[in-house]
């Protein structure tokens, strides 16, 4: 008789599946809500969501049913954490390590395949679990890709509770009350709402720039009816819920961190399903500059049909911290399952190259701890916003590429504010900041 044994690969592909249930559907569906509710029915939880404002917006809810003593919120610019907190709201980049909870959810996990942040997605979707249950969410395109890495996950899938219509073009000045329009850049979502209150009479503005205050305040100042346009980034494409009746695309073009392109008709409908909320109805079209939108492609988004995601960008979380060049070869490890794709080389990958050609770095980073703490500063470098909790890092200009690490004095002198600063892309412009130096913890 002849014996066969799976290797460990394929054995860990199996049991990460195990006690995992998929729910999987477009916009609409209530798919957040039933991760409130199953959460609630537990002793503890801890739900990861890729919005920083769905984040409050779910604490809030959160707040509402148990108490505010019992919720903790955790994202890259707030943190709210009582005594003993039997919940967790956070981001899915800040997801609490070490957590033991008896559920765990994982928001918009088909996020796994943006090539900026799923390698996040991807490792909370393969290696996080709640003792008693876990649930993955995200839209239909993921199914094959939880599939082919949860094997023996339940894949429940949910249709959109009210129907979303195309309405054609229309002018700024002429689009319906209860509208949020969506533009891409800075510059383009405050001159729409300038217009909008010129001619309408009042606009709330939803970007990722504002401080958490001000988000907050701009919702509130939407949902209330104190006006009736809201403009917005794509952020709001992430399951924020408001209610809005129509979503007007000012543009179909975004910059992704890499190349300016046009929006592919799934993140196009992630946005317009934001439309009609519950069993209400809802429209989208196009206005100001955006092209007009393809037979074909208004077809798509009525319908809720895209093509599947074959892919999900990978990166390796089993770090060596040995030594720096130990470090950087474990980030260079490639996936070895079928349906991942090694991410590419983010700011601080380059940023850790830097580092560890300077003499500075290379005499501080000699211990484990030292390793973990560089890591940890350098993965908050390309992001500032993240940098809440941690020593700064500033990129400078210049065209020497220098990298040099200003740190404080050790002992009883040691200053609370210190800068690490390097030039990893002179071409780009930062603002200088100072940042409290805290214990390590990396909290997005």
């Amino acid at each position: 008789m002849s014996l066969s044994f799976s290797s460990p690969a394929n054995r860990d592909a199996r049991a990460r599946g195990a006690g995992v249930t998929a729910v999987l559907g477009p916009t609409n569906t209530g798919k957040t809500h039933l991760a409130i509710e199953r959460m609630l029915g537990h002793s503890s939880g801890v739900i990861g969501l890729p919005l920083r404002l769905l984040a409050r917006e779910v604490y809030n809810k959160v707040v509402e049913r148990v108490g505010a003593e019992a919720v903790a919120l955790v994202t890259g610019e707030e943190k709210i954490k009582p005594a003993s907190p039997r919940f967790w709201v956070s981001t899915v980049e800040a997801m609490p390590r070490d957590l033991d909870v008896a559920f765990l959810a994982i928001d918009e996990v088909q996020l796994g395949a943006d090539l900026e942040r799923g390698h996040v997605f991807t490792d909370r979707m393969l290696n996080r679990r709640g003792r008693e249950e876990t649930l993955v969410l995200g839209a239909q395109t993921v199914r094959p890709m939880v599939e082919r890495l949860l094997p023996g996950a339940h894949v429940l899938t949910r249709p959109r509770l009210s129907q979303l219509t195309f309405a054609g073009e229309k002018k700024i000045t002429r689009l319906p009350r209860r509208s949020a329009i969506v533009a891409f850049s800075a510059e383009e979502v405050y001159a729409i709402a300038e217009l909008v209150r010129r001619q309408r009479g009042g606009a709330a503005v939803v970007l990722g720039a504002l401080s958490p205050r001000s988000r907050n305040a701009q919702v509130a100042l939407y949902q209330s009816g104190d006006v009736d346009y809201l403009v917005a980034t794509d952020a709001i494409g992430m399951g924020l819920n408001l209610d809005v009746d129509h979503i007007a695309f000012a543009s179909d073009r975004k910059f992704d961190g890499y190349q300016f392109r046009r929006l592919n008709p799934a993140e196009l409908a992630q946005i317009a399903g934001r439309a009609g909320r519950a069993t209400r109805d809802g429209t989208f079209g196009t206005t100001g500059r955006c092209p007009p939108f393809e037979t074909e492609l208004v077809k798509a988004l009525e319908s809720h049909s895209f093509e599947p995601l074959r892919v999900l960008q990978w990166r390796n979380t089993e770090l060596d911290f040995f030594s720096v060049g130990a470090l950087q070869a474990s980030l260079a490890e490639v996936p070895k399952e079928n349906g991942l794709t090694r991410a590419p080389i983010a700011e601080d990958i380059l940023v850790l190259e830097h580092a560890a050609r300077d003499d500075d770095v290379r005499a501080l980073a000699q211990t484990r701890e030292a390793i973990e703490r560089l890591w940890e500063v350098c993965q908050v470098a390309g992001h500032p916003h993240r940098a809440r909790h941690h020593a700064l890092p500033v990129p400078d200009q210049g065209t020497d590429h220098s990298h040099r690490l200003v740190r404080p004095p050790s002992g009883a002198g040691r200053p609370r504010r210190w800068r690490y600063r390097h030039a990893v892309e002179p071409h780009r412009s930062y603002s200088y900041l100072d940042l409290c130096c805290q214990p390590s913890g990396l909290a997005r």
